[in-house]
C-alpha cells in the first residue's frame, strides 16, 4: 500500500523557536521526535509572508513569477459575521477575484487525489487571504475543515468554522473578532484575558477533527494537510504552560508566545500517538514545516523591537537589519540569522523542515540539501506514484535526498519574493539580494527601462552564506561578473520584471467595501 502522508504547516514559526534547532528557554519534544527519528533540513526556504508561501506550496510554483496566481484581501468574511452579506454573496466576491484555478489544474491535493489518496485539509485553509468551498474543491481537497478567512485566523476562538462548505457554529465562542488579542507592543496591561466569548480554542477543534480523519481513513492511503494558525500572533494563550510560567527571565507576552509554540508541539504529539495507536506508524510519512520565518509578537518597548535596535537606531534593511542580539529577542527565534518575516533576509524565509518516514528516511540526519517549499508538490507526487510533469512545476523532487542518495538532484538555485524585492540563493551558497525602491521602480512610464537605467530604484547585494551566516558582508563589488550572471538568472525567474518578485504584484483587488 502507498504510504500515508501527513504535512503539518506552522504559521510564522521561526526555526529558532524549536529545541531541535537550538531553542533553550523551553522544549518541543514531539517536533524534536520527528527530527531525531528522521531528517532535519538546514537549507529549507519558504517565502517571506503567508499567502505567497501557501500558494507556492500548493501550486509547486515559486512566488516571483508574473501572473501564475494571485491572492485577495483578508477580512471579506467579516461581512458574513456582521450580517452585511450572506454566504452566497461572499462566495460571489471570492470566486470572481483574481486568477481563478482551472478545474484541470495541477495542485498539491489534486496530484495526490489523482494518485488514489483521500485528501483532507484541516486548519487555516488555502492561501487566501479569503477562500471558498468551490476553490478548495477545485484544488483537489476531498475534505476540509477550518477558517476561510486569514484575518479571522488572528483569533483562536472562532464563532464559526466551515466543514465541506457548511458553516459550523461553535457554541460559547461569540466574539466577532474571533477572540483576537491586541496588536502592537505588548506591555502587561494590554494582554486581554477576558474569557467572555472565548470558550473553545481552535487548535482543540483541529485536534478532534484530525483524530477523526485518521480513524476514518486508516484503511486507505490518505494525505492530511494541517495548516495550523500557531504561533501567529497576537500573542494570546491564557493558560501559560507550567514549563514556562516560572521563568523570571520572561515577561508575560513572551511566556504566552512560548506557550503557543508548545501548544503546537502538543498537537504534533497527538498526531504521532494516534498514528502509532492505529498501527500506521511504519507506513506514514510525517512532514513538519513553516510558511515563513520568525516574527515578533511579543514586543515590549525598551526590551525588544522589530524596527529598531536596543539603542534606538531605526533599521533601514539596506545597511542595518534585525538581529536577535542587537534587537533584544530573548528566544533568538530566527536562529541567529538576519531579518524577520516580510523581509528577504535569511531569517525571514529560511524555515524549519523535518521529515520522518520509518524504514526509508535515515534517523537523526541533518541535511544541507537545498530545498524550497515549491519542491513539495513534485516530491509528494513522486512518492504517490503520480510524478508531476516537469514543465508544470518549478520544484524538484527531494525524494532521493530523503532516501539518502549522496548525489540526489538539487536546484542550481532557488528564488523567492519579498516586499523589498526578490532573492536568489545558489546551491553553493551565493545569495543575490535585491532592495527595490518601489516608488521609483513604478515610475518609469509605459514602456519601461533598461536594467542600466534603473539607477537608485534597485540596489544589489551579494553574500556568500557559508562564510557569512548573518549577512554582514556585502561583496557585490568584489564579484561583478558573478553578480551580472545571477542577476540575469533572477530576472528570468521574475519573467522579465523584478517587480514580479514582490507580494504587491500578486495582490488582486476585490469589489467590496471595507468590512
Amino acid at each position: 500500500m502507498k504510504p500515508n502522508i501527513i504535512y503539518i504547516y506552522a504559521d510564522d514559526l521561526g526555526r529558532g523557536m524549536l529545541s531541535c534547532y537550538g531553542q533553550s528557554k523551553f522544549s518541543t519534544p514531539n517536533i524534536d521526535r520527528i527530527a531525531s527519528q528522521g531528517m532535519r533540513f538546514m537549507r529549507a526556504y519558504g517565502a517571506s509572508i503567508c499567502a505567497p508561501a501557501r500558494a507556492s506550496l500548493l501550486t509547486g510554483q515559486h512566488d516571483a513569477h508574473a501572473g501564475r496566481w494571485t491572492f485577495n484581501r483578508a477580512g471579506i468574511y467579516d461581512h458574513l459575521t456582521r450580517g452585511s452579506l450572506d454566504l452566497d454573496q461572499v462566495y460571489e466576491v471570492v470566486n470572481n477575484t483574481g486568477i481563478r484555478p482551472r478545474r484541470d489544474g495541477l495542485f498539491l491535493a489534486s496530484a495526490l487525489r489523482d494518485a488514489g489518496y483521500f485528501t483532507g485539509q484541516i486548519g487555516k485553509l488555502e492561501w487566501g487571504f479569503s477562500t471558498s468551498d468551490e476553490e478548495i474543491r477545485m484544488h483537489g481537497w476531498m475534505y476540509h475543515y477550518g477558517y476561510y478567512d486569514h484575518l479571522q485566523c488572528h483569533g483562536y476562538y472562532p464563532p464559526y468554522l466551515f466543514e465541506n462548505g457548511d458553516r459550523i457554529d461553535i457554541p460559547g465562542n461569540t466574539r466577532d473578532d474571533f477572540g483576537a488579542g491586541a496588536y502592537g507592543s505588548f506591555p502587561e496591561g494590554r494582554i486581554d484575558h477576558d474569557s467572555n466569548g472565548r470558550a473553545v480554542h481552535s487548535q482543540d477543534l483541529y485536534d478532534a477533527r484530525i483524530v477523526e480523519f485518521l480513524n476514518t481513513h486508516k484503511d486507505e492511503p490518505f494525505f492530511l494537510y494541517h495548516p495550523s494558525q500557531l504561533p501567529h500572533g497576537p500573542a494570546y494563550f491564557p493558560d501559560v504552560y507550567p514549563e514556562i510560567v516560572a521563568d523570571s527571565d520572561l515577561n508575560p507576552a513572551e511566556k504566552e508566545f512560548a506557550s503557543m509554540v508548545i501548544r503546537l508541539d502538543k498537537t504534533v504529539g497527538v498526531i504521532l500517538a494516534e498514528v502509532e495507536r492505529l498501527g500506521l506508524d511504519d507506513r506514514t510519512i510525517i512532514m513538519f514545516a513553516s510558511d515563513n520565518g520568525h516574527q515578533l509578537y511579543y514586543e515590549v518597548e525598551g526590551r525588544t523591537r522589530c524596527d529598531k535596535d536596543l539603542v534606538g537606531n531605526v533599521l533601514d534593511n539596506v545597511t542595518s537589519k534585525f538581529y536577535s542580539d542587537t534587537c533584544g529577542d530573548i528566544y533568538d527565534g530566527n536562529d541567529g540569522m538576519a531579518g524577520l518575516k516580510t523581509t528577504n533576509w535569511e531569517g525571514g524565509v529560511r524555515v524549519p523542515f523535518l521529515v520522518r518516514w520509518p524504514g526509508v528516511v535515515p534517523a537523526g540526519v541533518v541535511s544541507e540539501h537545498l530545498i524550497a517549499n515549491y519542491d513539495t508538490l513534485a516530491t509528494l507526487a513522486q512518492i504517490a506514484g503520480n510524478p508531476a510533469p516537469a514543465d508544470a512545476t518549478d520544484g524538484i523532487s527531494f525524494l532521493p535526498a530523503l532516501e539518502g542518495e549522496s548525489d540526489a538532484p538539487e536546484h542550481d538555485y532557488i528564488v523567492y519574493a519579498s516586499q523589498f524585492g526578490p532573492c536568489l540563493v545558489t546551491r553553493d551558497g551565493w545569495k543575490l539580494r535585491l532592495f527595490l525602491n518601489l516608488a521609483e521602480a513604478n515610475s518609469f512610464g509605459l514602456f519601461g527601462v533598461w536594467l542600466s537605467e534603473l539607477g537608485s530604484a534597485v540596489q544589489y547585494q551579494l553574500y556568500y552564506l557559508p562564510d557569512d551566516y548573518r549577512e554582514e558582508r556585502n561583496v557585490a563589488d568584489q564579484h561583478p561578473d558573478l553578480l551580472v550572471k545571477l542577476r540575469g538568472s533572477l530576472l528570468k525567474e521574475c519573467d522579465g520584471n523584478f517587480i514580479h518578485g514582490t507580494p504587491q504584484a500578486h495582490f488582486a483587488m476585490c469589489n467590496i467595501d471595507s468590512a
